[in-house]
């Protein structure tokens, strides 16, 4: 009977604590963000925060490992009109439970506290939440009293962590949108837009800028910076980065790929980057010419990345009244395959060059405007043609001035076919094996082949927030 009773307990103590769902709104058991005991979070914990009509004031860290069947899920549930829950930086407080450091870089934070004891966050989900006000000069009361915030704060900050999500979120009016550091592994950015951020006159702060061991960018809208911002929109020093199906207009580049503190020589991670399906948009007044920065920033050349650039099936789009480069390459040993894109010009086809810098980039079954160019400043840099596509003064978009750049039926630009080798993505082709709703917005078929050059991303597509769940009605 003893040996029995030990053994029943040993088989509960293996067994998971519940789950409890907090519930943040009006009516609700909490009032506040502040009364959620963020310092006892545990696997399978749910914060569900109701949308009202003022925002929350209120800036918090995660410092808790969920698993992968129990994630710690932070979600916001809009209100009838679809508006986010708002949590605002600016005139927020901090709940006094908890004390972690680096207060002044975020409004909400990942990894990296005092209180509760600092982990490696993991499995960690933060959903349909609109997040601003991480800047100057607005100030917060935090573990030292009022405080302002530093000029690269951000509205999502993960320091640290392993298996972090960022859905359905509005990041904007921060220094940086979102900002993540080295000791970030996997994160996923999947439908967010991220938009309006950037300090004036500054050219270090951006809409995103992350240094993740692998990052998936996917179906986010970027908008442009703050005005007078000079930032770039997407910046990147990944050791992976997966760049796929996002809508990504204006900044002083659209996306900067470089590189990152990262080990080098037989330690080294890949440090590759793909991006595929994305809508690329260059604003006429942006300061900087070119639309993809590849390869690296700081001089130190061991460090830039080797492996080749994989720009494949995007739409580019450029407004500009001069000139724009398409592919900018940092060193000589960078490389840039550039297949299956439409690259479409406001100005005359001429003030197109496809590349700048050192390196190689080859082209396979693009269209280009007319008149396009190589470079337009002669280097050691130099471009390989291994397949024309077509090319011409209109690649027949839907409606370009109304900024409906998928193609029109009769398009010189669909049904063309670009076959890509079948080691082009390590791992697999990313969105092969992706549900239809995904694909639907990559030009792939069931198979995983392209059907069409270019994109397919709807107009001015602001994502949709995940649709609510419902609470589970236990818990407080």
């Amino acid at each position: 009977m003893a040996a029995a009773a030990v053994a029943a307990a040993v088989v509960l103590g293996t067994r998971p604590a519940p789950a409890v769902e907090h519930r943040v709104g009006p009516g609700l058991p909490l009032a506040e963000i502040a009364d959620v005991p963020w310092e006892a979070l545990a696997a399978g914990d749910v914060v569900t925060i109701h949308a009202r009509p003022e925002p929350y004031r209120a800036k918090w860290v995660v410092c808790a490992r969920g698993t992968p069947d129990r994630p710690i899920l932070i979600r916001g549930v809009p209100d009838a009109a679809g508006r986010l829950p708002h949590v605002d930086g600016a005139g927020a407080t901090t709940r006094r439970e908890i004390d972690f450091w680096g207060e002044e870089r975020g409004v909400v934070k990942i990894g990296g506290a005092n209180r509760p004891a600092d982990v490696a966050p993991a499995h960690v989900v933060i959903e349909s939440l609109e997040i601003s006000g991480g800047r100057p000069p607005h100030r917060f009361t935090g573990r030292r009293g009022e405080r302002g915030y530093e000029r690269n704060a951000a509205a999502v900050f993960v320091e640290k962590g392993d298996e972090i999500t960022i859905r359905g979120c509005v990041l904007r009016d921060c220094g940086n949108g979102l900002l993540v550091s080295p000791l970030a592994g996997r994160v996923t950015v999947e439908g967010c837009h991220i938009h309006g951020n950037g300090i004036e006159g500054s050219i270090y702060e951006h809409n995103a800028y992350t240094e993740a061991r692998s990052i998936d960018y996917r179906f986010n809208r970027f908008g442009p910076l703050r005005a007078g911002c000079r930032g770039n929109n997407l910046k990147d020093r990944s050791a992976e980065t997966l760049v796929r199906a996002n809508w990504i207009e204006g900044g002083n580049r659209p996306l900067d790929l470089v590189d990152g503190e990262w080990p080098t020589g037989a330690d080294a991670p890949p440090q590759r980057a793909v991006v595929l399906g994305n809508v690329l948009v260059k604003r006429d007044g942006d300061d900087n010419s070119q639309v993809v920065h590849y390869g690296g920033d700081t001089g130190r050349l061991g460090h830039y990345r080797a492996a080749p650039l994989w720009f494949v099936h995007n739409t580019v789009v450029s407004l500009r009244s001069g000139s724009t480069t398409l592919l900018q390459l940092s060193a000589p040993g960078q490389h840039a395959e550039c297949r299956g894109n439409v690259v479409s010009t406001t100005a005359p086809g001429r003030s197109l060059a496809v590349f700048g810098g050192e390196g190689t980039v080859a082209l396979r079954d693009n269209w280009l405007p007319a008149g396009w160019r190589e470079t337009l400043s002669p280097g050691p840099g130099r471009v390989v043609v291994a397949a024309a596509g077509p090319a011409g003064d209109d690649p027949g978009f839907v409606g370009r001035a109304a900024g409906d750049y998928r193609l029109a039926p009769g398009s010189p630009c669909t049904a063309v076919v670009s076959p890509l080798p079948p080691d082009a993505f390590p791992g697999g082709l990313p969105g092969a094996r992706r549900p239809a709703v995904d694909v639907a917005r990559v030009p792939l078929d069931g198979g995983g082949r392209f059907t069409d050059l270019g994109a397919r991303i709807v107009p001015v597509e602001t994502p949709a927030p995940p649709a609510p769940q419902p609470d589970a009605g236990a818990g407080r």
